[in-house]
């Protein structure tokens, strides 16, 4: 009898525990509801998010490839619309219209090939920031970024291609001004804050650094014997845009405009596909390899 009587009572207790439980819940939730109903006072309360993009940001053309599911590849082609780039030496040419057509050109040519899919950031003259770049290759979910830029210097001699590739720490002061040019007023680095999160994002951006490193390598392989290259043609530094497409991403720069000799050979059809060329074999591979 002292059992059931003991059986009983712990019974009863677990039944007022759960009950103490769903009275707490319920509470909770009304809080939260009322909470949240004082914060978006006259709005609507059903869920989902809703987010403002850029039309440019939200209406990006894929080019499928001849199979489905292939690896995707976004073209940024640098500057547009309000921001022109670099002038040419000759006065005939802006680095907008340059990148557009390299841009377009390989875009025409990977497509014709049919092994990745393509798109490009821009598709005419038109103003991006950094971050609407990096939103595009994050929301299409691309597998490879490259963004194309024309140097300029003081130095009119100066001439040849470079290819950047995503580190904290630049390779040399030339690399670290360019990065610092191009990313503006953003800031890449945040400091660690110890937590779990930040060592993931860590061990995360390591992974992609290392990716972008090997892409780079990739590319300059092809280029060589195809592209002039500047000394040291594969540098690194801390470039936002980079960073933030969350894919292995590469900052081609394809000459400079302040050289007659690289402007003249952007602006030739012939010679302009043979970087292209050089660049869309690059792409194939780097893609089957991460397959």
């Amino acid at each position: 009898m002292g059992n059931r009587t003991i059986i009983r009572a712990t019974l009863v207790g677990a039944a007022l525990l759960l009950v103490g439980a769903a009275l707490a819940f319920a509470w909770q939730r009304r809080s939260g509801e009322d909470m949240l109903g004082q914060a978006v006072a006259g709005e609507a309360r059903a869920g989902g998010l809703s987010l403002a993009l850029n039309p440019a940001v939200a209406n990006v053309r894929v080019t499928e490839a001849r199979v489905p599911g292939r690896p995707l590849i976004v073209i940024d082609a640098g500057h547009g619309g309000k921001d022109p780039g670099a002038a040419g030496a000759s006065g005939r040419a802006l680095e907008k219209d340059v990148t557009l057509q390299l841009a377009r050109d390989l875009r025409d040519l990977l497509a014709k090939n049919g092994r990745v899919r393509v798109a490009l950031t821009r598709e005419g003259d038109t103003y991006l920031t950094l971050d609407d770049r990096a939103a595009i290759a994050r929301r299409l979910g691309a597998d490879l970024f490259l963004a194309i830029h024309a140097d300029s210097a003081a130095n009119a001699q100066a001439r040849g291609a470079t290819f950047y590739s995503l580190s904290e720490v630049a390779s040399d002061a030339d690399a670290a001004l360019l990065a610092a040019r191009q990313n503006g007023e953003g800031a890449v680095a945040s400091e660690p804050d110890g937590s779990l999160r930040a060592l993931l994002a860590d061990v995360a951006a390591r992974d992609e650094m290392a990716a972008s490193a090997d892409f780079a390598v990739r590319l300059l392989r092809q280029a060589q014997g195809n592209i002039p290259l500047r000394p040291e043609p594969h540098r690194f530094a801390a470039f936002r845009v980079l960073r933030r497409s969350d894919a292995p991403a590469v900052l081609f720069e394809a000459g400079y405009m302040s050289s007659a000799a690289d402007e003249a050979m952007l602006l030739d059809p012939a010679q302009r596909a043979r970087i292209v060329a050089a660049l869309a074999r690059a792409i194939e591979a780097q893609a089957a390899a991460a397959r």
